[in-house]
C-alpha cells in the first residue's frame, strides 16, 4: 500500500478584529440638588399658661387664753339666754317628732286587712313617715349638742374665737348662730383647691 500523502494543513486565517467603536462620552446632566430633608414635625408646645401665684398663708395669731368676750358680761348673758331658748325649742320639736314616730309604730301594730289593689301600700308610707320623723329628731339632737358645747365654751372662757384663724367671731354672727366656731371668712368654702 502506498503511503498516504501528507497534505499540509491549511493554516487558519487569522481572525479579523472588528473595529471597536468607542462609546460616546456620557452626557453630563446637571445633577439635581437633593431637597433638604424635611425635619419631622415637632409637636408645638402648648402656650404656657400664666401661673397663678398662690399667696402665702397668713401667719395664724396664737390662740388667746381667754375669749375677747369673757369680760363682756352683758353680751355673754344675752348669748346664754339665746342658747337656752333655742335648746327648749329644739327639745320640744324633738319630743313631738319622737311621739309622732311612736304613734305611727303603734298604729302599724294593730290588726290589718291585706289588700291587693292599687290603694295598698299604706304600711310603706307609714314606715317612710316614721323614718323621716326619727331623722329629723336626730338632727335636732345634734343641734342641742352643739348648743351644749357652746355653753361649755362660755364656761371655759373660750367662746367667740374662730377655731381656724383665732380671730374673734363678730357678735352679729354669734347672736344668729350661737354655736358658731368659725369666723365668717373661715366658714366660706375654698374653691382654690378645685
Amino acid at each position: 500500500a502506498a503511503p498516504a500523502k501528507k497534505t499540509p494543513a491549511k493554516k487558519a486565517a487569522p481572525a479579523k478584529k472588528a473595529p471597536v467603536k468607542k462609546a460616546a462620552p456620557a452626557k453630563k446632566t446637571p445633577a439635581k440638588k437633593a431637597a433638604p430633608a424635611k425635619k419631622a414635625a415637632e409637636p408645638k408646645a402648648a402656650p404656657a399658661k400664666p401661673v397663678r401665684k398662690v399667696p402665702a398663708p397668713k401667719p395664724i395669731p396664737p390662740l388667746p387664753e381667754i375669749s375677747p368676750y369673757a369680760a363682756d358680761e352683758k353680751f355673754i348673758a344675752k348669748i346664754v339666754e339665746i342658747i337656752e331658748e333655742e335648746k327648749r325649742g329644739f327639745a320640744a320639736q324633738q319630743a313631738e317628732l319622737l311621739a309622732e314616730a311612736q304613734e305611727i309604730v303603734a298604729d302599724d301594730n294593730g290588726p290589718r286587712e291585706v289588700q291587693f289593689d292599687d290603694e295598698s301600700g299604706e304600711g310603706a308610707n307609714s314606715a317612710v313617715e316614721r323614718d323621716k320623723d326619727l331623722t329629723m329628731a336626730n338632727q335636732l339632737l345634734d343641734e342641742i349638742e352643739k348648743l351644749d358645747e357652746a355653753l361649755a365654751r362660755i364656761k371655759a372662757k373660750k367662746f367667740g374665737m374662730c377655731e381656724k384663724c383665732h380671730k374673734k367671731i363678730p357678735k352679729e354672727r354669734l347672736e344668729a348662730i350661737p354655736f358658731a366656731t368659725l369666723h365668717v371668712e373661715c366658714a366660706k368654702p375654698s374653691f382654690s383647691t378645685w
